[in-house]
Protein backbone atom coordinates (compact mmCIF):
# COMPACT_ATOMS: atom_id res chain seq x y z
CA UNK A 1 0.00 0.00 0.00
CA UNK A 2 2.61 2.17 1.03
CA UNK A 3 4.53 2.01 -2.23
CA UNK A 4 1.48 2.72 -4.28
CA UNK A 5 1.10 5.68 -2.68
CA UNK A 6 4.97 6.65 -2.89
CA UNK A 7 4.89 8.23 -6.15
CA UNK A 8 2.04 11.06 -5.52
CA UNK A 9 5.23 12.04 -2.71
CA UNK A 10 7.47 12.98 -5.69
CA UNK A 11 8.71 16.36 -5.33
CA UNK A 12 8.06 17.27 -9.24
CA UNK A 13 4.49 16.41 -8.03
CA UNK A 14 4.16 17.85 -4.31
CA UNK A 15 5.64 20.85 -5.58
CA UNK A 16 3.56 22.10 -7.91
CA UNK A 17 0.63 20.78 -6.23
CA UNK A 18 1.42 23.00 -3.08
CA UNK A 19 2.05 26.14 -5.15
CA UNK A 20 -1.38 26.01 -6.94
CA UNK A 21 -2.77 25.16 -3.58
CA UNK A 22 -1.33 28.26 -2.06
CA UNK A 23 -2.24 30.26 -4.98
CA UNK A 24 -6.02 29.22 -5.08
CA UNK A 25 -6.07 29.89 -1.14
CA UNK A 26 -4.78 33.78 -1.58
CA UNK A 27 -7.03 33.94 -4.06
CA UNK A 28 -9.98 32.61 -1.88
CA UNK A 29 -9.07 34.74 1.21
CA UNK A 30 -8.60 37.83 -1.15
CA UNK A 31 -10.97 39.95 0.51
CA UNK A 32 -9.50 39.03 3.88
CA UNK A 33 -5.67 39.63 2.38
CA UNK A 34 -6.01 42.34 0.53
CA UNK A 35 -4.98 45.77 2.55
CA UNK A 36 -7.51 48.50 -0.01
CA UNK A 37 -10.15 47.48 -1.91
CA UNK A 38 -9.32 45.98 -5.81
CA UNK A 39 -11.41 49.73 -6.76
CA UNK A 40 -10.60 52.16 -4.45
CA UNK A 41 -8.99 55.32 -5.78
CA UNK A 42 -7.07 55.98 -2.35
CA UNK A 43 -5.67 59.26 -3.65
CA UNK A 44 -5.51 60.16 -6.87
CA UNK A 45 -3.16 63.05 -6.36
CA UNK A 46 -0.75 61.90 -3.86
CA UNK A 47 -0.44 57.77 -4.43
CA UNK A 48 -0.79 58.30 -8.15
CA UNK A 49 1.77 55.61 -9.45
CA UNK A 50 4.05 55.48 -6.59
CA UNK A 51 6.57 52.69 -6.66
CA UNK A 52 6.74 49.90 -4.01
CA UNK A 53 6.98 50.58 -1.02
CA UNK A 54 6.67 49.31 2.86
CA UNK A 55 2.65 50.61 2.64
CA UNK A 56 2.36 49.27 -1.05
CA UNK A 57 4.50 46.23 -1.52
CA UNK A 58 3.25 46.16 -5.29
CA UNK A 59 2.82 50.21 -5.86
CA UNK A 60 0.23 51.70 -7.07
CA UNK A 61 -1.17 52.30 -10.87
CA UNK A 62 -2.07 55.89 -12.77
CA UNK A 63 -5.19 55.94 -10.80
CA UNK A 64 -4.27 55.25 -7.36
CA UNK A 65 -5.24 52.16 -6.40
CA UNK A 66 -3.36 49.26 -4.50
CA UNK A 67 -1.80 47.10 -7.77
CA UNK A 68 -1.04 44.35 -4.51
CA UNK A 69 -4.87 44.40 -3.34
CA UNK A 70 -5.65 43.85 -7.93
CA UNK A 71 -3.32 41.27 -7.90
CA UNK A 72 -4.91 39.07 -5.22
CA UNK A 73 -8.58 40.03 -6.34
CA UNK A 74 -7.30 39.68 -9.91
CA UNK A 75 -5.54 36.11 -8.93
CA UNK A 76 -9.13 35.40 -7.57
CA UNK A 77 -11.11 36.09 -11.03
CA UNK A 78 -8.36 34.75 -13.66
CA UNK A 79 -8.61 31.27 -11.34
CA UNK A 80 -12.38 31.13 -11.72
CA UNK A 81 -12.58 31.63 -15.15
CA UNK A 82 -9.85 29.01 -15.70
CA UNK A 83 -11.56 26.47 -13.33
CA UNK A 84 -15.10 27.06 -14.32
CA UNK A 85 -14.62 27.03 -18.15
CA UNK A 86 -12.36 23.76 -17.74
CA UNK A 87 -15.28 22.23 -15.53
CA UNK A 88 -17.43 22.99 -18.86
CA UNK A 89 -15.04 21.94 -21.39
CA UNK A 90 -14.56 18.84 -19.33
CA UNK A 91 -18.16 18.11 -19.09
CA UNK A 92 -19.51 18.75 -23.01
CA UNK A 93 -16.10 16.80 -24.33
CA UNK A 94 -16.73 13.98 -22.00
CA UNK A 95 -20.28 13.62 -22.98
CA UNK A 96 -19.68 13.88 -26.78
CA UNK A 97 -16.37 11.81 -27.05
CA UNK A 98 -18.35 9.26 -24.82
CA UNK A 99 -21.57 9.32 -27.07
CA UNK A 100 -19.51 9.20 -30.05
CA UNK A 101 -17.83 5.94 -29.04
CA UNK A 102 -20.92 4.40 -27.70
CA UNK A 103 -23.25 5.20 -30.55
CA UNK A 104 -20.88 3.46 -32.83
CA UNK A 105 -20.92 3.17 -36.46
CA UNK A 106 -22.56 5.84 -38.53
CA UNK A 107 -23.09 8.00 -35.94
CA UNK A 108 -19.90 7.71 -34.20
CA UNK A 109 -18.40 8.89 -37.95
CA UNK A 110 -20.21 11.61 -37.96
CA UNK A 111 -19.98 12.90 -34.90
CA UNK A 112 -15.96 12.30 -35.85
CA UNK A 113 -16.49 14.65 -39.11
CA UNK A 114 -18.18 17.35 -37.05
CA UNK A 115 -15.43 17.12 -34.45
CA UNK A 116 -12.56 17.59 -37.37
CA UNK A 117 -14.54 20.83 -38.75
CA UNK A 118 -14.88 22.50 -35.59
CA UNK A 119 -10.68 21.30 -34.86
CA UNK A 120 -10.07 23.05 -37.91
CA UNK A 121 -10.81 26.15 -36.73
CA UNK A 122 -8.59 28.40 -34.58
CA UNK A 123 -9.63 28.61 -30.97
CA UNK A 124 -8.23 31.99 -30.89
CA UNK A 125 -9.88 33.01 -33.82
CA UNK A 126 -13.06 32.04 -32.28
CA UNK A 127 -12.25 33.94 -29.53
CA UNK A 128 -11.22 37.26 -30.98
CA UNK A 129 -14.46 37.06 -33.45
CA UNK A 130 -16.88 36.85 -30.77
CA UNK A 131 -15.36 38.74 -28.13
CA UNK A 132 -14.86 41.93 -30.59
CA UNK A 133 -18.30 41.53 -32.04
CA UNK A 134 -19.98 41.48 -28.15
CA UNK A 135 -17.16 44.15 -26.61
CA UNK A 136 -17.53 44.59 -23.56
CA UNK A 137 -18.41 40.78 -22.25
CA UNK A 138 -19.78 40.05 -19.50
CA UNK A 139 -17.76 37.95 -16.96
CA UNK A 140 -20.05 34.81 -17.09
CA UNK A 141 -20.23 34.60 -21.18
CA UNK A 142 -16.39 34.65 -21.38
CA UNK A 143 -16.57 31.88 -19.12
CA UNK A 144 -18.96 29.99 -21.12
CA UNK A 145 -17.37 30.94 -24.21
CA UNK A 146 -13.93 30.24 -23.33
CA UNK A 147 -15.58 26.89 -22.19
CA UNK A 148 -17.43 26.17 -25.02
CA UNK A 149 -14.38 26.66 -27.27
CA UNK A 150 -12.52 24.29 -25.41
CA UNK A 151 -13.22 20.58 -25.39
CA UNK A 152 -12.37 19.44 -28.96
CA UNK A 153 -9.58 17.97 -27.91
CA UNK A 154 -11.26 16.44 -24.99
CA UNK A 155 -13.87 14.58 -26.79
CA UNK A 156 -11.28 13.54 -29.43
CA UNK A 157 -9.29 12.13 -26.16
CA UNK A 158 -12.30 10.50 -24.00
CA UNK A 159 -14.01 8.89 -27.87
CA UNK A 160 -10.40 6.91 -27.98
CA UNK A 161 -10.07 6.33 -24.23
CA UNK A 162 -13.91 4.69 -24.42
CA UNK A 163 -13.15 2.81 -27.62
CA UNK A 164 -10.22 1.12 -25.64
CA UNK A 165 -12.21 0.43 -22.89
CA UNK A 166 -15.26 -1.37 -24.86
CA UNK A 167 -13.13 -3.83 -25.88
CA UNK A 168 -12.08 -4.95 -22.43
CA UNK A 169 -12.80 -7.94 -20.45
CA UNK A 170 -15.47 -6.00 -17.09
CA UNK A 171 -16.97 -3.99 -20.09
CA UNK A 172 -17.67 -7.00 -22.23
CA UNK A 173 -18.97 -9.01 -19.39
CA UNK A 174 -21.19 -6.06 -18.30
CA UNK A 175 -22.76 -5.91 -21.72
CA UNK A 176 -23.14 -9.75 -21.70
CA UNK A 177 -25.29 -9.10 -18.47
CA UNK A 178 -27.41 -6.69 -20.37
CA UNK A 179 -26.23 -3.71 -18.11
CA UNK A 180 -27.80 -0.49 -20.00
CA UNK A 181 -24.55 1.99 -22.16
CA UNK A 182 -26.03 4.62 -18.97
CA UNK A 183 -25.17 2.39 -16.18
CA UNK A 184 -22.43 0.85 -18.14
CA UNK A 185 -21.02 4.21 -19.07
CA UNK A 186 -21.31 6.16 -15.57
CA UNK A 187 -20.03 2.32 -13.29
CA UNK A 188 -17.74 0.89 -15.22
CA UNK A 189 -16.23 3.31 -18.26
CA UNK A 190 -16.11 7.02 -16.80
CA UNK A 191 -14.08 5.61 -13.31
CA UNK A 192 -11.61 4.43 -15.89
CA UNK A 193 -11.04 8.00 -17.58
CA UNK A 194 -9.74 9.75 -14.07
CA UNK A 195 -6.42 9.70 -14.63
CA UNK A 196 -7.01 11.19 -18.24
CA UNK A 197 -9.09 13.51 -17.62
CA UNK A 198 -7.13 14.79 -14.39
CA UNK A 199 -3.91 15.18 -16.98
CA UNK A 200 -6.40 17.11 -19.61
CA UNK A 201 -8.11 19.55 -16.66
CA UNK A 202 -4.74 20.56 -15.47
CA UNK A 203 -2.75 21.37 -18.63
CA UNK A 204 -6.11 22.90 -19.47
CA UNK A 205 -6.03 25.22 -16.65
CA UNK A 206 -3.35 26.39 -17.52
CA UNK A 207 -3.80 27.44 -20.98
CA UNK A 208 -6.72 28.87 -19.82
CA UNK A 209 -5.22 31.17 -17.56
CA UNK A 210 -2.94 32.42 -20.24
CA UNK A 211 -5.58 32.89 -22.69
CA UNK A 212 -7.80 34.72 -20.44
CA UNK A 213 -4.47 36.52 -19.73
CA UNK A 214 -3.98 37.09 -23.27
CA UNK A 215 -7.55 38.50 -24.30
CA UNK A 216 -7.82 40.50 -21.09
CA UNK A 217 -4.39 41.90 -22.46
CA UNK A 218 -6.08 43.16 -25.92
CA UNK A 219 -8.92 44.79 -24.01
CA UNK A 220 -11.51 41.88 -25.17
CA UNK A 221 -11.58 39.65 -21.92
CA UNK A 222 -12.19 41.08 -18.61
CA UNK A 223 -12.96 44.63 -18.29
CA UNK A 224 -12.53 47.73 -15.45
CA UNK A 225 -12.47 48.44 -12.94
CA UNK A 226 -12.93 44.47 -12.35
CA UNK A 227 -9.32 42.63 -12.39
CA UNK A 228 -7.64 39.60 -13.83
CA UNK A 229 -4.12 39.69 -14.20
CA UNK A 230 -4.29 40.31 -17.87
CA UNK A 231 -6.68 43.50 -17.28
CA UNK A 232 -3.48 44.69 -14.70
CA UNK A 233 -0.74 44.23 -17.71
CA UNK A 234 -2.75 46.10 -20.03
CA UNK A 235 -3.45 48.76 -18.18
CA UNK A 236 0.13 48.67 -16.92
CA UNK A 237 1.46 48.28 -20.68
CA UNK A 238 1.44 51.68 -21.22
CA UNK A 239 3.74 52.78 -18.46
CA UNK A 240 5.99 49.87 -18.93
CA UNK A 241 9.07 51.89 -18.87
CA UNK A 242 8.85 54.25 -16.12
CA UNK A 243 6.10 52.07 -13.93
CA UNK A 244 7.09 48.74 -14.33
CA UNK A 245 5.50 47.26 -11.27
CA UNK A 246 1.91 47.71 -13.27
CA UNK A 247 2.97 44.80 -15.72
CA UNK A 248 5.84 42.78 -13.41
CA UNK A 249 3.78 41.36 -10.63
CA UNK A 250 0.50 40.28 -12.58
CA UNK A 251 2.66 39.49 -15.27
CA UNK A 252 4.95 37.02 -12.53
CA UNK A 253 1.74 35.62 -11.09
CA UNK A 254 0.27 34.41 -14.42
CA UNK A 255 3.72 32.53 -15.28
CA UNK A 256 4.11 31.25 -12.23
CA UNK A 257 0.58 29.12 -11.89
CA UNK A 258 1.08 28.50 -15.62
CA UNK A 259 4.22 26.51 -14.97
CA UNK A 260 3.10 25.10 -11.64
CA UNK A 261 -0.01 23.41 -13.58
CA UNK A 262 2.04 22.83 -16.85
CA UNK A 263 4.37 20.89 -13.87
CA UNK A 264 1.62 18.81 -12.48
CA UNK A 265 -0.25 18.20 -15.50
CA UNK A 266 3.63 16.16 -17.06
CA UNK A 267 4.31 14.55 -13.71
CA UNK A 268 0.72 12.87 -13.74
CA UNK A 269 0.65 12.14 -16.89
CA UNK A 270 4.52 10.21 -16.36
CA UNK A 271 2.27 8.74 -13.44
CA UNK A 272 -0.25 7.35 -15.03
CA UNK A 273 1.71 6.12 -18.12
CA UNK A 274 3.43 4.13 -15.89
Amino acid sequence: MTHGRRPFFAPRILVPLVVIAVLALIAVAAPLLSPFPYDAQLDIIALKSIAPSAQHWFGTDNTSRDVFSRVLFGGRVSLLVAAASVTIALCVGTSFGAIAALAGGFWDALLMRMLDVLLSIPRLLILLAVSAFWSPMPLLPLVVLIGLTGWFDIARLVRGEVHALLRRDFVLAARACGVRRARLLVRHILPHLIPALTVSATLGVAYTIALEAGLSYLGLGVQEPQASWGSIMRLGAAFVDTQWWMTLFPGLATIITVLACNALGDALRDLYAQ
